[in-house]
């Protein structure tokens, strides 16, 4: 199939365009490289992908350009481009607006009318959810931060463009995503550093947040599955494990040999206190099931990291 990928250059993107790629299909990745974080992380995730047959980069940003050409003949849309991050939106709701709102809209445009797309999936988040986010697609959404009322307003828009053009859009709610090229303003990627470094870290809020985790390339599979998924669906994609800030430090530990040295802040606005995706709706329909324990999850990003990742 002819797919296009944007956000191709980051963390969950440049996996997917390598999943894809190793299934047979054409890849067409796009990415702005909006400096949410340094572009040399972004260039580095690209190095294996832009010397394949089969891949075609694009440097464009949806908010402005056109799209025509990299749309054109699109059989599956994987719309992973966003701003991310809870914190930041805050103080730079304009660039969060712009990022997941209008590039959405504008992505939902130019597709409308192809004759060509079977499927768009639309990548959004357990923030939607709000501070507790643990069950299933039926919990009401109330997000408790910028990012996270962006994220949902695109999900409305992809249901808008279904119902009134027949868009065939899926939407994904990924939560608290991990592995290798992890974003380094994420917090394992924060936590592994530190332990590399011997600087010291903080955490906000008394450690016991949970979060449910789900491994990059068990992500990825999810994203490539929903392909196939009915028109107008929602899933959760998580991993299955729960476990606190303090339990993550007290692993990365014992996978390290080394000790942290931890500085407490008072919780940030907006953090969520509880994740945890119940998955039965994403493993039933599309038979998908994650494959990284968290542990081997954990220690494939440590040495990713150790290794210069």
């Amino acid at each position: 199939m002819k797919c296009v990928v944007t956000g191709a250059a980051g963390f969950i993107g440049s996996h997917l365009c390598e999943r894809l790629l190793e299934s047979g299909h054409e890849v067409t990745g796009i990415d702005c490289f909006v400096p949410y974080y340094p572009k040399p992380f972004k260039e580095r995730n690209l190095t294996g992908l832009k010397p394949r047959p089969h891949f075609r980069f694009l440097s464009a940003d949806l908010r402005t350009d056109s799209l025509a050409e990299a749309t054109d003949g699109a059989e599956v849309i994987y719309h992973l481009a966003a701003m991310p991050g809870l914190e930041k939106s805050w103080t730079d709701f304009d660039g969060y607006q712009s990022c997941n709102v209008t590039a959405t809209q504008r992505l939902l445009e130019a597709v409308r009318k192809s004759p060509s797309l079977k499927r768009f999936v639309y990548g959004s988040t357990s923030s939607v959810y709000g501070k507790f986010a643990s069950g299933d697609e039926t919990m009401p959404t109330r997000p408790v931060s910028p990012y996270g009322v962006t994220k949902l307003a695109g999900e409305h828009l992809a249901k808008a463009y279904l119902d009134t053009f027949g868009t065939p859009v899926v939407a994904l709610r990924f939560f608290s995503v991990y592995g290798p090229r992890q974003r380094p303003d994420m917090a394992y990627n924060i936590f592994i550093r530190a332990l590399l470094t011997g600087e010291p870290i903080t955490i906000f809020g008394d450690g016991e947040q949970v979060r449910g985790n789900t491994f990059v390339l068990d992500c990825a599979s999810a994203v490539m599955a929903a392909a196939e998924a009915k028109i107008g669906e929602i899933y959760n994609v998580g991993g299955g494990e729960a476990v606190s800030i303090r339990e993550v430090l007290a692993k990365l530990e014992r996978i390290s040999g080394k000790r942290f040295t931890v500085n407490h802040q008072a919780a940030r606005a907006g953090d969520q206190k509880s994740t945890l995706a119940d998955t039965t709706k994403l493993r039933t329909e599309l038979n998908w099931e994650p494959k990284t324990p968290l542990d081997a999850g954990l220690k494939a990003q440590f040495e990713w990291q150790a290794n210069g990742g």
